[in-house]
């Protein structure tokens, strides 16, 4: 469970009132829920109401948190030339004047910000009315819309150094990004974990993760090497995604099935962890906190199909301080397996990475953004 958080009660009489606006991901959705639950244990009779773009996965993931959630008909420019971004200016008109009427409805104290689509009309709405509004910046290079309202909003929470090339100065604060709540509870034993995954204890242990989704590039990668792999006496747990996992059943060898453990998706990351002696990943933010609060050496493989190539930047953060390793998504079919195979036997080498990624923690992400969004209101 959550820590209870002491010392951060705004009031023992007023009922609080917050909004949380966001989502597209499950990098911002459950950050946006861990904000959430945070508030609620200093605060239980805190009112939380959260914003969401209409069709998106936090519509279903906050309601299954016990959230309310209400949708605005909004979504992002497209890349590449396409008839939708023609409604862009309308839909953004709209969520503004529907944004206005959920903040007359609901009269926040603060509004916050996790990223996201429905996160700009909202805050933008917030800012015009001066209600004390707050983003949490998940990634070491914003999106747009942060940029934009940067300037406006009262406080920016950020996970990574130097953000004031992006934000002004005085609004910046070093917090850490919240992870999930099974990340905060402490590791089980690794010969538990490695039952739990029906693996053994004396053999090194390979974690592979492309998000919920997955992740096509680190799919295939293992896919083509995953023979080399079980003959360096490598097991594997692999999270394939729920959109790759029935072909890649359908595809591995029985008997190279029997000697690792396949899923669509883990929901018992503590566990994973736990058994990983390294772990390749994609670079979205949230990943990467975990990564860091876990001490795992890990490959991160950015994804190249994101805004602002922001996943690399993410990654290169950690590079940059010797706390991982990054193989670039056009050379992972080649290369990723074999830097694997050679991490899993340099002892020195992975040491190193989990001292230096450890250092990055920000166990304390929760609490430190409640500590500032009390500041806002008061």
């Amino acid at each position: 469970m959550f820590r209870k958080y002491k010392n951060l009660s705004l009031s023992e009489t007023k009922t609080y009132r917050y909004i949380i606006s966001g989502g597209g991901t499950g990098g911002h959705i459950f950050p946006a829920i861990a904000i959430a639950n945070g508030i609620l244990e200093q605060d239980p009779d805190a009112d939380i109401l959260f914003v969401g773009a209409k069709g998106k996965m936090e519509m279903q993931k906050v309601p299954e948190a016990g959230y309310p959630i209400i949708g605005l008909w909004i979504s992002g420019l497209q890349r590449k030339i396409s008839v939708r971004n023609f409604l862009f200016p309308l839909k953004v008109m709209v969520s503004i004047l529907r944004s206005k009427r959920i903040l007359s409805k609901h009269k926040p104290d603060a509004v916050i910000g996790v990223g996201g689509y429905a996160s700009g009309p909202l805050l933008y709405a917030a800012v015009l009315r001066k209600i004390p509004t707050l983003i949490q910046e998940q990634n070491s290079y914003p999106g747009i819309t942060n940029k934009i309202l940067g300037s406006r909003v009262n406080k920016i929470c950020v996970a990574y150094d130097n953000m004031e090339k992006f934000f002004p100065k005085k609004k910046v604060v070093l917090t850490g990004n919240p992870v999930r709540k099974t990340m905060m509870q402490q590791n089980a034993d690794r010969s538990a974990a490695l039952r739990h995954f029906n693996l053994d204890s004396d053999k090194p242990t390979l974690l592979i993760m492309g998000g919920s989704l997955g992740a096509r590039t680190i799919n295939e990668s293992i896919e083509k090497d995953l023979t080399k792999l079980i003959d360096h006496g490598i097991q594997v747990i692999w999270q394939t995604g729920k959109f790759y996992y029935d072909g890649i059943i359908e595809r591995v060898p029985e008997e190279l099935k029997n000697k690792c453990t396949i899923v669509a998706f883990i929901k018992e990351m503590n566990l994973a962890y736990t058994a990983a002696d390294i772990v390749i990943s994609r670079a979205g933010a949230l990943s990467i906190s975990e990564l860091c609060l876990v001490d795992k050496p890990v490959i991160f493989v950015p994804s190249p199909n994101v805004a602002e190539d922001h996943q690399t930047k993410n990654a290169m953060a950690l590079v940059e301080k010797d706390a991982a390793l990054l193989v670039k998504d056009k050379d992972a079919r080649n290369t990723l397996v074999d830097q694997a195979v050679e991490l899993i036997k340099d002892q020195d080498r992975r040491e190193l990475l989990a001292k230096n990624i450890g250092q990055m923690a920000k166990p304390d992400a929760v609490e430190d953004i409640i500590k500032e969004i009390s500041k806002i209101i008061k």
